[in-house]
């Protein structure tokens, strides 16, 4: 089952996401490809364990779909989310049994490796979401990514390593298969907390059924206005923590009013927001977050849709009402 980030709940349940078998071991994979490594591992387990499944490829996603049909997973969980949002937002603390990372990007350019996944504070994060005795498995066929992510796991303070031969189901996947082809070997360290780890959750979540508590405001539009053009606008938070950029304003085809796009990005989550400017019977208009493609409300969307009440505003508009 593919889900979108806004049909989650942040943080999730299992009772939630697989009402038929919540109680087996709970499994991550991240970066799953076309999905060849779990209907292997899974049968390495007397039932299958309940999987969830993050890529970042619309087409790997597709594919993983099919295959995982084809064995007869049915509690799989498949979505396209950068890994760390996932982990931070969705995953419960102390909710999984396993994370496993095979062949990960190893980013492997000069100064590029704060793209890289397996750092120190990736594994502490990864330490507060495992449940004790809980390990995330690595894979991969690059020696220095390799010895990069042993040091940063020990630098992160909470994670012991220990290396061994990967699971079999490791060694059919697309890159593993490559490298063995060529006669290359690959290496393999699983990676166990040591310590308690707290990471909070942030604070997103779904649009809600009760539309009243969607970001909105409410004003009074000036007589004369009546938009033509429309120039990109750009904020960011003083903090860092998000940046908002209008980049359109669309008359809307459905009724009198407008509809801005607002791209949002904001702690390793990029979404793409619609902010309705909706006429109402007393002669105000209604800013609102839309509901369209399933939006996740975080601090940065409602400061999307303050963005578009500030440009109403410098076009003369007057606010009756601010709910973000």
């Amino acid at each position: 089952m593919i889900v979108r980030l806004g049909d989650f709940r942040f943080p999730d349940t299992p009772d939630r996401l697989y009402p038929r078998t919540p109680q087996r071991p709970w499994v991550l994979e991240i970066g799953f490809g076309d999905g060849r490594f779990w209907p292997h591992h899974a049968r390495s387990f007397p039932e299958a364990p309940n999987y969830l499944g993050v890529e970042l490829s619309g087409v790997s996603l597709l594919k993983a779909q099919r295959r995982l049909n084809a064995a007869g997973l049915d509690n799989a969980v498949l979505t396209k989310l950068p890994a760390d949002v996932l982990l931070r937002e969705v995953v419960p603390a102390g909710g999984l049994d396993r994370i496993v990372v095979n062949f990960p990007d190893p980013w492997p350019k000069a100064g590029h490796t704060d793209h890289r996944l397996l750092r120190a504070p990736f594994f502490r994060l990864a330490a507060s979401r495992l449940k004790p005795g809980g390990d995330l498995l690595l894979t991969t066929d690059h020696d220095e990514y390799f010895d990069f992510a042993v040091a940063e796991a020990h630098a992160s303070g909470v994670m012991a390593v220990q290396t061994a031969e990967p699971p079999a189901a490791a060694l059919e996947t697309k890159y593993a298969l490559k490298w063995r082809d060529l006669g290359l070997g690959v290496h393999h360290a699983r990676f166990t907390p040591t310590a308690a780890v707290t990471v909070p959750h942030g604070a997103a979540q779904p649009y809600p059924e009760d539309e009243s508590t969607v970001p909105h405001a409410v004003l009074t539009l000036p007589a004369t206005f009546a938009p033509t053009d429309f120039d990109k606008v750009t904020q960011r938070d003083p903090g860092g923590a998000w940046t908002v950029i209008l980049l359109d304003l669309y008359g809307s085809l459905r009724r009198d009013g407008w509809v801005a796009l607002a791209h949002v990005v904001e702690d390793g989550l990029t979404q793409e927001v619609l902010v309705g400017i909706t006429p109402r019977e007393d002669g105000t208009h209604l800013v609102r977050l839309a509901k369209f493609g399933g939006p996740v409300i975080t601090p940065g969307v409602k400061a999307a849709v303050a963005a578009v009440t500030g440009w109403l505003e410098g076009h003369g508009a007057v606010v009756r009402h601010r709910g973000y």
